[in-house]
């Protein structure tokens, strides 16, 4: 390491990521941001590829855990070895633009009431598969059309003050032990301290992610759509306006693709002309309220893009009150999701961090 205390460390966890990794952290190690104001910390999650290899080309440091443990813990172990006062987190599938830490070096400097900051992926997403391009655009576009205040943080690309990141709790490692929703936990926890977080989209990144259309179906529901909904039943926050960032119109259009999907099935075994017309006006408004994002996908990927969107747009919606009803019955029916018999054990005697190590004098109990 520099013997020079850095401002800011980026941290950036990583399972199997010998495709991915060299690209992402050569993009860290272009940033414009001069090299002694940062650090890099690389945390390997047990990969068996040449991971560890390619992190050892760019890392100041590189952490390697013995078992696999998920994004949340790597990133806490990250954390714990750095030195700045400012913290980074990447994803190791994005390649972070050469002004993306600088911009959030400068917004947090100039903003001493801002606590976190994370930014978006660009329009130019490395995957050329369909479903890729279609999910990688859509979290484009839901991002630039929620710039400003945020309820929630992204680790993909953002940054955050290490003494807020601390205060709230770090990331819960023993409830998200795979990459799920712990940066939007995290950052309700932030919200919940009354601190600030913003969404600045001009801080930006390229996503090396490949979808396929199982594994976005399965992403939305099991890692998504069923802990996101668990965690705003916790808040009691289902009624409320926009909660975790969630906007009203997208509420809506997954009430009207399930009526819609309603309405059909009525009129398919009735033969009722009304419910038939009935599900075309469902639709029709549907497709007009999201008449801005095929807009957006018109002007980027040209208008068959835009129609071939539009089934998995509805199909993203349909996932999306699958997994609201889903979570509602469990949260009703089964209760919180517990954790597993050793992180209850620990749970019992007051352990807060895991594993369970010494720190300096005393032992976290």
């Amino acid at each position: 390491m520099n013997a020079q205390s850095p401002i800011i460390s980026i941290i950036v966890p990583v399972h199997q990521g010998g495709t991915v990794l060299r690209a992402s952290l050569a993009a860290i190690a272009a940033s414009d941001l001069p090299r002694e104001l940062w650090e890099l910390i690389v945390v390997d999650d047990a990969s068996t590829d040449d991971t560890v290899i390619i992190a050892a080309e760019y890392a100041d440091c590189l952490v390697r855990l013995p078992t696999r443990h998920g994004p949340a813990y790597a990133r806490n172990r990250g954390v714990e070895m750095s030195r700045g006062s400012l913290l980074a987190f990447f994803d190791a599938r994005v390649c972070p633009h050469p002004d993306a830490l600088r911009r959030m070096v400068e917004l947090l400097d100039a903003q001493p009431d801002v606590s976190a900051v994370f930014g978006a992926y660009d329009t130019k997403p490395a995957a050329r598969g369909f479903v890729s391009q279609y999910r990688n655009l859509l979290h484009h576009y839901v991002h630039h059309r929620s710039a400003g205040e945020a309820e929630t943080f992204w680790a993909g690309c953002g940054a955050i003050r290490r003494d807020v990141f601390m205060a709230a709790g770090m990331y819960d490692e023993w409830k998200y032990t795979r990459a799920q929703i712990e940066d939007v936990e995290l950052g309700h926890r932030v919200r919940t301290l009354g601190n600030r977080i913003l969404l600045e989209p001009a801080i930006q990144c390229t996503s090396m992610r490949r979808w396929r259309l199982r594994d976005v179906i399965r992403s939305d529901f099991k890692d998504r759509g069923v802990p996101w909904t668990r965690l705003l039943m916790q808040m009691r926050a289902m009624a409320r306006t926009t909660t975790l960032n969630l906007a009203t119109v997208e509420k809506l259009n997954t009430v009207l693709v399930w009526v819609a999907a309603g309405l059909l099935a009525v009129a398919a075994v009735t033969r009722s002309a009304i419910a038939g017309w009935a599900t075309a006006g469902a639709i029709l408004f549907l497709l007009a309220s999201s008449a801005p994002f095929y807009s957006f996908l018109r002007r980027e990927r040209g208008i068959a893009f835009a129609l071939g969107a539009i089934p998995l747009h509805l199909l993203y919606y349909l996932n999306n009150g699958l997994a609201v009803a889903y979570g509602w019955l469990a949260h009703h029916t089964v209760g919180e999701p517990t954790p597993d018999a050793l992180t209850q054990a620990f749970a019992e005697v007051g352990m807060q961090v895991w594993p369970p190590v010494r720190r300096g004098r005393t032992a976290h109990r």
